[in-house]
C-alpha cells in the first residue's frame, strides 16, 4: 500500500523552488495500515508530538481530581506552547497547588515563542524562566504524577525513573510492541525520546482515537484527553498556531499535535484513525502543510481552513510575500 514519498513544494511563482520530502502513515488501532506513503517501517524520535500519549499517565494517576485541575492542565500536559501569558500564569498557578514551584521543572529554560511575548519581558527587565519553556506543561504533569504517587521529584527526567518507565508502559499498550526495546536519545527538554517506527507511532494514535481495544483506564483517559485538546486548544499550542486553530476547527473529530525536527501526530476519532509524519529535513513548515493535506484527503479538513492551511504563503526575512507551500501533485492523487 506504500506510496511515494511525501513531497510539499515551495514555490515561487509558477516555479518549484524548494521540495520537502518526507514518510507518514495511516492506521487503525489494530495495526492495520489504511494508506502509507514512503518508508513507514524506519523509527523516528517522536519529540513532542507523542505527548499525548506521555500525558495518559498524569490522567490515569487520578492528579486531575486530587489537586482540582481541569481541561486546560490536561491540554498544557500536552502541550508545546508559544510561552504567552496565559501558557506561563497556568503552569506556575499548576505547580503551586500540588506544592511546587517552577525550581521543581527539569525542562530548561528558553525565551517565548513570540516576538511581542519577547519585547514586553525586555520592556520590564525580566528573564524568562522554566515557566516559558515550550515543554513545562508536560513537566508539570511529570511532577504532578510523581507527586500522586509518593515519587521523588528530583531527577523525574531520567530513564529509570517511575516517572518515565510508566509512559514506556503506556506506550507498549498503545502502540503493541514493548517500547523498552526502542533505542532512545535526549529530547530537547531533557527526557528520553524513544526511536518508534513511524507506523506503531500512528497505531498508538490510532488507540487514542479509537480506545475501545485499552483497558478502560487507559480508554477513559484517551477520551479526557482528546476532549481537552479541543476545548482548550490554545493551550496546545498559541496564538496562530497551527495545532491551535485544527484543533479549535474540529472539536470532536480531529485532534493534531506537532513535534520538532518536522514530526506531526493526529487523532481522529470519527474514522477510529491515527496519524504520524515525518519530514526528513526536519521542516516544521513542511510538516504542518502535509498534516493538512493528510486531513484533506481523509475528508476531514474543515472547509473554512482549506485555502489557508493548504497553501499558506512563504514570506522572506523582511516580510514580503514571495510565494506559497503546497503538497507536491503526486502525492495524494
Amino acid at each position: 500500500m506504500s506510496r511515494e514519498p511525501v513531497v510539499i513544494e515551495v514555490t515561487r511563482g509558477p516555479v518549484v523552488e524548494s521540495r520537502h520530502e518526507g514518510i507518514a502513515a495511516v492506521v487503525k488501532a489494530d495495526g492495520t495500515i489504511v494508506d502509507s506513503w514512503g518508508d513507514i517501517e524506519a523509527a523516528i524520535l517522536p519529540r513532542s508530538a507523542n505527548k499525548p500519549i506521555q500525558a495518559m499517565a498524569f490522567v490515569e494517576s487520578g492528579a486531575v481530581e486530587r489537586f482540582g485541575l481541569g481541561n486546560e492542565h490536561i491540554a498544557l500536559a500536552c502541550a508545546s506552547h508559544s510561552g504567552e501569558p496565559r501558557h506561563v500564569e497556568t503552569v506556575r498557578a499548576w505547580l503551586k497547588k500540588v506544592g511546587l514551584s517552577e525550581a521543581d521543572l527539569e525542562c530548561g529554560t528558553h525565551a517565548p515563542r513570540l516576538q511581542t511575548s519577547i519585547e514586553a519581558l525586555a520592556r520590564e527587565g525580566v528573564l524568562p524562566t522554566a515557566a516559558f519553556n515550550n515543554c513545562s506543561g508536560k513537566h508539570s504533569g511529570f511532577l504532578t504524577t510523581a507527586v500522586t504517587y509518593g515519587e521523588p521529584t528530583k531527577g523525574y527526567i531520567k530513564y529509570d525513573h517511575p516517572v518515565q518507565q510508566r509512559l514506556r508502559e503506556v506506550m507498549s499498550d498503545l502502540c503493541g510492541v514493548d517500547a523498552n526495546s526502542f533505542p532512545h536519545g535526549t529530547d530537547g527538554c531533557g527526557i528520553p525520546t524513544l526511536a518508534t517506527p513511524l507506523k506503531r507511532l500512528a497505531q498508538a494514535m490510532a488507540a487514542m482515537a479509537d480506545p475501545s481495544r485499552l483497558s478502560s483506564k487507559h480508554a477513559d483517559a484517551a477520551q479526557r484527553i482528546r476532549a481537552a485538546m479541543n476545548a482548550e486548544p490554545f493551550m496546545v499550542a498559541g496564538s496562530g498556531r497551527f495545532c491551535t486553530r485544527i484543533n479549535e476547527a474540529a472539536p470532536g473529530v480531529i485532534q493534531v499535535k506537532t513535534g520538532a525536527e518536522g514530526v506531526f501526530c493526529g487523532m481522529l476519532p470519527t474514522l477510529g484513525l491515527g496519524v504520524a509524519i515525518k519530514m526528513w529535513d526536519g521542516a516544521g513548515r513542511a510538516s504542518e502543510i502535509a498534516m493538512a493535506a493528510l486531513l484533506h484527503h481523509l475528508g476531514v479538513l474543515p472547509a473554512n481552513l482549506r485555502e489557508e492551511v493548504l497553501h499558506p504563503p512563504v514570506k522572506n526575512v523582511v516580510g514580503l510575500l514571495v510565494g506559497e507551500m503546497r503538497p507536491a501533485k503526486s502525492w495524494l492523487g
